[in-house]
Formats: C-alpha cells, structure tokens, sequence
C-alpha cells in the first residue's frame, strides 16, 4: 500500500507536529499526545476530554476547541490512549468544576478510562463519564462487549460541550451527554477495508463487487455481506435498520459520515436519498451534516447517525462552536 506517510511507528507523533503546526490556538503536547484548547482552563466552565485509537480523525483531536471539546487524548492507530494521558488532560483543563470523559464503547478505552477516573479523583479532580454505545449493527464485537461507539459521539461531544460552554454544572453537562446517547442510532456500511500503516495491507477481504453491512470504525467485520447495492439501496436498507431501532416520535439529527476515502461528490448523492428515505417514512430532519468526521483511515464508505432531539438539544446543538474540523456561529 502507498501512504503519506514516513515510517508506521511515527504516524501519530507526525501528526500531532502538524496539527500543532496548522493549529495555533491548540497546544498540543506531542510527547505525551495530548491536545488541549490553550485557553483551558476557562473559569467557572466544566472540562470535557475526550480520546481514542488514531485513525479516526477528525474525531477526537479535532472537535477541540470553543463548544466542544476541551482536551483530546489520540492513542495510537486503533488503539486506546493510557490513563497517563487521559489524567494529564483532565489536570490541563480542570477548573474546579469537575471534568466530563466521553468514552467510546471499545474495551481499552472503558477500561482505561475508569483508571484514569480514579487517578484523578485522587488528585482531587472531580470526574463523571459517559459511555457512548450508538451503534445498532451488533450487540457484541471484537473489541466491545455491548453496541459500539461511533458516529454519535460527535452528537455527544458538540452539544455537551455546548451545554459546558454555557455553564451548566458537571452532573447537567453529563446528564445532557447521556440523553444523547441515548436517543442516538448508527449504522455503518464499507465499500473497501482500510489498511494500517503497521500492517500495510487491508484488515479483510472484500471481494469485487460485494459490501460489508454493519461495519465498525476498527475495520471490524458487519453483520452481513452483500453483492453492490446501489445508493437508494443502502439509504433505504440503512434507514429502514436505524428506525427500526431508534423508533423516533419527534424530529432527528442527521449525520452522513464518511469513512475517510468517499469523496463528497458521493457522499452528497448519499445523502439525498437518505433524506428521501426519512422523509418517506415520516421522520423530519431538524439539522443535516454530511462530511468525513467519524472516520476508519482509508476506508471507503459512510455511516448514517440519527439523534432524536427536542428544543433544548437543538438549541445546544446551534450553539457556536470552533474547532479544527466543526465551526459556526459567532
């Protein structure tokens, strides 16, 4: 496989120069790979840190910033980062308000966050933490026991981040983080396997002309194989699992995501016929994004998350927000 790359064992520490590099208002310590919002820590407002396995980008290290996150903690390639990290990030924004950690639902990260939990309670730090487990492809993985988190982590680090900036306390902000989660369904689909840079080749076969439903963002196996469906066929099939699940009574969120190698052409294209596909079975759409957030190297394919929300998620959901990867408003 050709990669921009120098050499495996640098691609995360070559990263975070150059997001320190394009990124001045982050301060990014590459040694111990955490990025921080260098304003942190703002008084009076509660922290929220976040991290994960590289690879997924832009997600973590780039939702940092004003309205959502304030610390990211970026492990290496599709593993989890150390509770070292995840305590050194809590310590960098803790303002006396306590700390929010936004866990994705994969073994090493819940393990070594609830370690890092407690580390930092015993340097005084006060810490709640969220599990997000959105994804409705199956119940138990390789990496997980229970649904995987993916694409609604997003949703989770942007409005209680929103509900942070605006200073709700430590148990609001993981109350409105939970609420979230769950009311918030994904659902993957691969076009193509991605390949590590340690490997340097795909993490499975995919034969031509087939599909992977059910994907994860680990370059997991689905839950099914298929021969290529067109868009309309995946929108429909993807939105038919979704509902079937999430069973909404009031209006969603939207989040067509791309796996990191669909280019937007097709992932617009995708979108339309998922709006089509709601809109057909009586769900209205509140807000719409559609780009590479959640993403599993150079995987190609999407992912589509709904979030049912009311006016008070919306309302977060609004809020300005500036980071690296996501900004509106002010």
């Amino acid at each position: 496989m050709r990669m921009l790359i120098n050499v495996p064992e640098s691609v995360v520490g070559d990263a975070l120069r150059g997001i320190a590099a394009a990124h001045p208002e982050l301060a990014v310590d590459v040694e111990n790979r955490v990025v921080v919002r260098r304003d942190a820590p703002v008084a009076g407002k509660v922290g929220l840190v976040s991290g994960g396995g590289s690879g997924h980008e832009p997600l973590h290290a780039g939702f940092v910033g004003p309205g959502m996150l304030s610390a990211a903690c970026p492990g290496e390639v599709f593993t989890s980062p150390v509770p070292d990290q995840m305590v050194r990030a809590a310590a960098a924004v803790d303002s006396g308000e306590g700390v929010l950690f936004v866990v994705k639902n994969y073994t090493g990260d819940v393990l070594n966050f609830d370690m890092a939990a407690e580390l930092a309670e015993e340097e005084g730090i006060r810490v709640a933490r969220v599990l997000v487990d959105d994804d409705v492809a199956v119940t138990d993985s390789l990496h997980t026991a229970g649904r995987r988190g993916t694409g609604a982590t997003l949703f989770v680090e942007k409005i209680a981040g929103a509900a942070a900036d605006g200073g709700a306390p430590l148990e609001r902000v993981a109350e409105a983080a939970r609420k979230v989660n769950d009311s918030a369904r994904s659902f993957g689909v691969a076009l193509s396997a991605c390949s590590t840079p340690a490997k340097g080749s795909p993490t499975f076969e995919l034969p031509p002309g087939q599909l992977e439903l059910g994907i994860g963002i680990h370059g997991e196996p689905g839950r099914e194989r298929r021969a290529m469906m067109t868009a309309r066929e995946i929108a429909d099939h993807t939105v038919d699992v979704l509902l079937d699940d999430l069973r909404p009574t009031g209006p969603v969120l939207a989040l067509v995501n791309g796996m990191g190698a669909t280019p937007l052409l097709e992932l617009y294209g995708f979108n339309a016929e998922v709006q089509r596909a709601l809109s057909g079975r009586g769900v209205a759409v509140a807000r719409t994004l559609v780009g590479n957030y959640v993403t599993s190297l150079d995987m190609a394919g999407c992912s589509v998350t709904l979030c049912q929300v009311d006016e008070e998620l919306l309302h977060w959901w609004d809020a300005p927000v500036q980071t690296a990867a996501l900004r509106w408003g002010r």
